[in-house]
């Protein structure tokens, strides 16, 4: 059984002190590695869908209250909104297949990614607005924008349905949040503009377009932002309780969108509409657009992330689902798929500069590692990739068959096979270096930590030589005897870890989704005006019981006290 058991425990969320358990830590591993996951307690049906938590590992030792030689990991669920009223009432919220509802609304889980801005940090979901959290806490200090500007998917009282993007992009030029609004029901798609003050948001639908899937990651270079369907489907019937029988679409839309066109005297923009194949989830472009529009994408056919498994379910092999991964998604069932694409908005036509596929390494769902510095992303040399491996115990013969023709399980490997950690060369995609873990570990998404970052007229963010061949990848790792953080040299993954901190034995953690670096923990800045909550409360409060509508004041009070 090599998915770690201990992967979807619900236990209490926890600090912990790392020690160096193998290797030695080197002296120029500087900053924080941030995390989001979902907070397991709150019992989803589906893994993804519990309330928002952030964790952060400060990489010297005797930091942050970690007594001196350990390493502090600090964690904490997000006191949003959603997460207070959960607490005063548990009892009126429902965990469905896309989430958890009540009578105030929807829950904004604020639980898949981080999202550093300088020295603020945000958390992200695909449903719902993002949360700017306080780097140093990890308390909640305000959703970005009020929600008519908007435009939610489906209004409530409280808590309206904004189906968003887990990845917003940080524009460097123009100081700015890019992020989207989609409507659930028509695909029509709007970009949305935060300019890291204030209580609204800009808003522009984009013409005669639509993306009908869902908006899982936005993109940018200097002069463009690029959107894409992405590969998560609901199906409706799913929702109100039946078996869940859609597929994803095998083909998609991609957006591309000139800056210069998102002017304040407009609320529409017009696009340059592609067509790629196969369906993709992630993806990264070369910011400098000087010599063309190029991305990096990660394909993902044969990956359902909406099929989750149930006690019920029979694994790829005719084997019953263990209990213990009830909730987790649906693991992927073809090999991983990577290209470079470049896009000309002047004809329309898209070319493939660079592929990488090998039969044996099985996909990637979100682990991947750039760097993330305004110099890295212009000139990136690398780019890192964990494959999570071929798991046909996590593969349910439901997702078999709403993919028959599509996947092929005669190319299923025999056998389980390891994760797989590898360096592609950022222009031609050819594996420079491997590392392939334990057949029982399940490593998460790496980040990218640079050497002496914002020195010598750099960037903050940026280190000695940026592009993602110069410093380090953190990489958490799940194992039922205990969890590990591991640290690989950027510039050799083969070589293995170079350092390995650890808690003791049998200290474990539910998984994690995506990390991110920032280079120091400092107090969320209060120069900033931000939505209230209580910004958001108005006369819609009328369609509530009066008890709830007071708790919904009372939370706002909260907030404004500080509590």
């Amino acid at each position: 059984m090599p998915i770690p058991r201990s992967i979807l425990t619900k236990d209490d969320v926890t600090d912990l002190d790392l020690e160096v358990v193998a290797g030695a830590w080197p002296e120029d591993v500087r900053g924080q590695f941030v995390v989001s996951t979902s907070d397991q307690r709150t019992h989803p049906l589906h893994a993804f869908f519990g309330d928002g938590i952030m964790a952060r590992l400060a990489l010297r030792p005797g930091t942050d209250g970690a007594p001196a030689g350990r390493f502090a990991w600090r964690a904490r669920v997000i006191d949003t909104p959603s997460v207070r009223l959960r607490r005063k009432r548990p009892d009126l919220f429902t965990a469905g297949p896309v989430g958890a509802s009540s009578p105030w609304g929807f829950v904004n889980c604020a639980n898949t990614a981080p999202l550093p801005w300088g020295d603020r940090l945000f958390a992200t979901w695909d449903a719902g607005r993002p949360v700017e959290v306080d780097p140093v806490t990890l308390r909640f200090v305000a959703e970005v924008g009020h929600r008519d500007d908007w435009k939610p998917s489906i209004d409530q009282a409280v808590l309206p349905l904004v189906s968003s993007s887990a990845h917003p992009v940080v524009d460097p030029d123009r100081g700015c949040l890019w992020t989207v609004s989609r409507d659930v029901m028509s695909g029509a798609v709007s970009v949305i503009r935060y300019d890291g003050s204030g209580k609204n948001v800009q808003r522009w639908l984009v013409e005669g377009a639509t993306l009908p899937q869902a908006t899982h990651t936005i993109t940018q270079t200097r002069d463009w932002l690029v959107l894409a369907d992405t590969a998560y489907k609901i199906d409706p019937d799913e929702v109100f309780g039946a078996d869940r029988t859609v597929a994803n679409n095998p083909d998609g839309p991609v957006l591309l969108i000139r800056k210069d066109d998102l002017g304040p005297s407009r609320d529409t923009v017009p696009c340059t509409e592609f067509r790629i194949a196969p369906e993709v989830n992630h993806f990264y472009a070369r910011y400098d657009d000087s010599d063309g529009i190029e991305v990096v994408m990660e394909h993902t056919p044969g990956v359902d992330i909406g099929m989750y498994l149930r006690e019920d379910d029979v694994d790829a092999f005719g084997r019953p689902i263990d209990p213990a991964l009830r909730g987790m998604y649906c693991h992927g069932m073809t090999p991983a798929l990577t290209t470079l694409l470049r896009f000309d908005p002047g004809t329309g036509r898209v070319t493939e500069r660079a592929r990488a596929h090998d039969p044996e390494r099985w996909w990637q769902a979100e682990l991947s590692a750039i760097d993330w510095s305004l110099e890295g992303q212009n000139a990136p040399t690398r780019h890192h990739l964990v494959h999570i491996g071929f798991h046909p115990e996590a593969i349910n013969q439901r997702a078999l068959a709403n993919y028959a023709g599509r996947v092929d399980p005669s190319l299923f490997p025999r056998e389980e096979t390891p994760a797989v950690l590898v360096t592609l060369d950022r222009d031609d995609l050819k594996p420079l270096a491997e590392w392939t873990f334990a057949l029982d570990d399940y490593p998460t998404s790496p980040s990218f930590v640079p050497r002496a970052p914002g020195t010598g007229g750099r960037s903050r963010y940026a280190g000695t030589e940026p592009g993602g061949h110069e410093g380090y990848l953190v990489v958490a790792v799940h194992n039922d005897d205990r969890f590990r953080i591991e640290l690989f040299d950027a510039a050799d993954v083969a070589r293995g870890p170079v350092a390995v901190l650890a808690p003791p034995r049998g200290t474990t953690l539910p998984f994690l989704i995506h990390s991110a670096w920032m280079p120091e923990a400092v107090p969320a800045p209060s120069g900033h005006d931000r939505l209230r909550f209580a910004d958001d409360l108005d006369a819609r409060l009328d369609q509530l019981d009066p008890d709830l509508a007071a708790l919904a004041r009372e939370v706002a009070a909260e907030l404004d006290a500080g509590e």
